[in-house]
């Protein structure tokens, strides 16, 4: 999941892409494992997409950043939502709080 929505970000954005994924397991309201969480319908724009079955040849920094996201780091403040707003079609993103800004993503609760 990194890879995919954070593999052209910054260091710091691509750990915030997991820690997303982790905090949504402490949070209510959220499935209650990686897998379903990343899985759950209608919530990363690249899961299910054409693209999201391919082989990765270089991960570049991303796998890093998942272990770091794994072991708690969180640059977000504990946000449960990112996104670009350059490009996000959904009204509903926009309506919260916006808790953290990392390259091009705004990171929300």
């Amino acid at each position: 999941l990194i890879y995919f929505e954070a593999r052209g970000e910054c260091y710091e954005g691509q750990v915030a892409v997991g820690a997303v994924v982790m905090n949504r397991l402490k949070t209510s309201g959220f499935p209650n494992t990686i897998h379903d969480v990343i899985y759950q319908k209608n919530q990363f724009s690249p899961v299910g997409s054409s693209k999201w079955n391919s082989e990765i040849t270089d991960y570049g920094t991303c796998y890093q950043a998942a272990i770091e996201a794994l072991n708690g780091v969180d640059p977000t403040g504990g946000a449960t939502f990112f996104y670009n707003p350059r490009i996000s079609t959904s009204q509903w993103i926009f309506t919260r709080p916006v808790v953290k800004v990392i390259g091009n993503h705004n990171f929300a609760k």
